[in-house]
C-alpha cells in the first residue's frame, strides 16, 4: 500500500498515447486502470485533482470527472473526504494470482517448467532432512554444504569464491530487496538500466533511492553483435556522470531485451564503478541460460568488485524460492544484520534440494539449452507468420523476446488481450518513466501448444483494437 501523491505531470508521463478511438473519458479510465493493475501506479496513490489534470491534458473537467467515475464504478478508485481520489484494487484483483478461466493463459511470466527429475531430487533431499531436525531450523546464512556448492559453481565459471562469501536467500527478489535496504540510503542515487526488471527498481525505490536510468539494448532489442553490444560504454559513462551509490545491472541475457555484455563491456563498467565508489549489483538469474551466444563471458565480479545475485528460479523451477548473494565478507556481515529483523532464514528442505541439484547443473543447462532453442525457433516462425509488421529480435539466450510493435500501442494491446483471456505485460512496465509503448515482452519458456493458444489470443486482440471499448479482466498481473 502506498501513501504517495501523483502529480499531473507524472501521471501524463505514464499515460503515454492513451487515446484509442473511443470516448475520451472511457479511453482515459481504461489506461489508468491498466496502470493500476500492472503496478505502474501503486495502490493507495492519490491521483491529481480533476481540475488540475483537465488543465494539463487540455480536456474539460467533465471528461476527467467521468473517467474518475468509471474508475470508481470498477472499484479501481476511491474518493475519500480530505484525501481526494485514491487508487485501489477490487477484491477480485487481489485474490487470484493466476487466470481463473479454463482457457486463460498467463503470459506475464518469463520462466520454464520444472525439471523432469525434480521430484526425484526432492525425495532424496527429504531423506536427508532428519539429520537436521534436532536443530531449531532457523538458518539466516545458508547450510555449509550449499554455500560450498554455490562457491564451486562460481569457480567453474571463472570466479574463485570462498563459501564465506555466500549468503543464501529466499529467492533472487529477496536478495535484491535485502541489498537495497542495506546499501541504499534515502535520497541516494541508484542507476538502473532502461528497460529493466520491474521488481528490482521497485525494491530500490522502496528503499528510498532516486532512480537514474541508462538506456540499453537498443529500442527494439536488436540482435547482438559478436564484437560488442555497445552498452558497456554507455553504462560506464552514466556511472561517471551520476556517481550513483549503487548500480543494478543484468549483464547476461538481460530481462527484457535479451542482450549480454561482452567481457570488454564488463571491464569498462567495473573500472568506472571502482573509480566512482559505486557498488555494482549484477543480477545473474538468467546468466547461464545460453542457447548460442557468439562470445564467451565471465561473471562481472571476475573483472573487479561487484556483488552477484543468483538463484535457481529460472534454471530449475520458479516454485523453489532459493537464491544467493556473493559479496565480500564485510558486506555479508552487514546483510546478515539487516536480514534478521525481517526474516529468520531460508527453509532447510529447499536448501537440501538445491544442494542435490547444483552438482548436476551442466545437465540442467543442457536440457534448458535444447528447450529454449526449440521454443525460440517456433516463436520466431509463428510471430513472422502472424505479425509480419513486428520486429522480432533474434536472442541468443534468456527467457523472452523484446518485440517492437511499430506503433506506441503496447498498453492498449495488453488491455485488449485480457478480453481474449490472455495476460501479457505491456512494455512500459519495464521502464521507470512510462516509456516502451512500442515494445512487448513475449516469453520463450512455454510449450508449443500454450504458445499457439496465446498467439491466437494476441492476434485476435491485435485485430480488435479500436473496434470496441477495451475492458480489463478481473486478474492481477505479475511480472517475473
Amino acid at each position: 500500500m502506498s501513501d504517495a501523491t501523483m502529480g499531473p505531470r507524472a501521471l501524463i508521463g505514464l499515460l503515454g498515447d492513451w487515446r484509442s478511438g473511443g470516448a475520451a473519458y472511457e479511453d482515459l479510465a481504461a489506461r489508468i486502470r491498466l496502470l493500476i493493475i500492472d503496478g505502474r501506479i501503486a495502490v493507495g496513490t492519490r491521483l491529481p485533482a480533476e481540475r488540475e489534470l483537465a488543465a494539463r491534458l487540455g480536456l474539460s473537467r467533465t471528461t476527467i470527472a467521468a473517467a474518475y467515475a468509471r474508475l470508481r464504478e470498477s472499484e479501481h478508485l476511491e474518493s475519500l473526504r480530505g484525501s481526494g481520489s485514491v487508487t485501489r484494487l477490487p477484491a477480485a484483483h487481489i485474490t487470484p494470482l493466476h487466470p481463473t478461466g479454463a482457457d486463460s493463459i498467463d503470459f506475464t511470466k518469463a520462466a520454464l517448467p520444472a525439471l523432469p527429475w525434480l521430484g526425484e531430487s526432492a525425495r532424496a533431499a527429504a531423506e536427508r532432512l532428519p539429520a537436521y531436525l534436532g536443530d531449531p531450523g532457523y538458518d539466516p546464512i545458508g547450510l555449509p554444504e550449499l554455500r560450498e556448492a554455490i562457491a564451486a559453481r562460481y569457480a567453474a565459471r571463472g570466479l574463485p569464491t570462498d563459501p564465506d562469501e555466500i549468503l543464501v536467500t529466499i529467492g533472487a527478489q529477496h536478495a535484491i530487496s535485502l541489498l537495497s535496504r542495506t546499501l541504499v540510503g534515502r535520497g541516494d542515487r541508484a542507476l538502473v538500466e532502461s528497460p529493466t526488471y520491474p521488481h528490482a527498481y521497485e525494491a530500490l525505490r522502496g528503499a528510498g533511492a532516486r532512480l537514474v536510468a541508462v538506456p540499453v539494448g537498443g529500442e527494439s532489442g536488436a540482435s547482438l553483435r559478436a564484437a560488442d553490444t555497445g552498452d558497456g560504454p554507455a553504462i560506464a559513462e552514466a556511472i561517471r556522470h551520476v556517481s550513483p551509490s549503487v548500480a543494478y545491472l543484468l549483464p547476461d541475457f538481460h530481462n527484457p531485451t535479451g542482450r549480454s555484455l561482452t567481457d570488454r563491456d564488463r571491464e569498462l563498467v567495473v573500472d568506472a564503478a571502482s573509480a566512482q565508489g559505486t557498488v555494482l549489483i549484477a543480477d545473474e538469474t538468467t546468466a547461464e541460460l545460453d542457447i548460442d551466444l557468439p562470445f564467451r563471458t565471465r561473471p562481472l565480479a571476475a573483472h573487479g568488485p561487484a556483488v552477484m545475485i543468483g538463484s535457481v528460479g529460472k534454471t530449475v523451477w520458479g516454485g523453489i524460492r532459493l537464491g544467493w548473494i556473493r559479496a565480500d565478507r564485510g558486506l555479508i556481515r552487514r546483510l546478515l544484520a539487516q536480514r534478521t529483523p525481517n526474516d529468520l532464514g531460508t527453509p532447510i528442505l529447499e536448501q537440501l534440494l538445491v544442494a542435490e541439484l547444483l552438482p548436476r547443473m551442466d545437465d540442467i543447462l543442457e536440457l534448458r539449452r535444447t528447450q529454449l532453442g526449440e521454443r525460440r525457433a517456433h516463436l520466431e516462425r509463428a510471430l513472422a507468420e502472424r505479425f509480419p509488421q513486428w520486429q522480432v529480435p533474434h536472442v541468443h539466450g534468456g527467457l523472452a523476446l523484446w518485440v517492437h510493435l511499430g506503433s506506441p500501442v503496447s498498453s492498449q494491446l495488453a488491455l485488449a488481450a485480457r478480453t481474449h483471456d490472455l495476460l501479457i505485460t505491456a512494455g512500459p512496465r519495464f521502464g521507470i518513466d512510462g516509456a516502451f509503448e512500442r515494445n512487448l515482452r513475449i516469453p520463450l519458456g512455454y510449450g508449443e501448444d500454450v504458445t499457439e493458444r496465446a498467439l491466437d489470443a494476441l492476434e485476435a486482440a491485435w485485430g480488435s483494437m479500436g473496434a470496441a471499448p477495451l475492458v480489463d479482466a478481473d486478474v492481477l498481473s505479475a511480472v517475473v
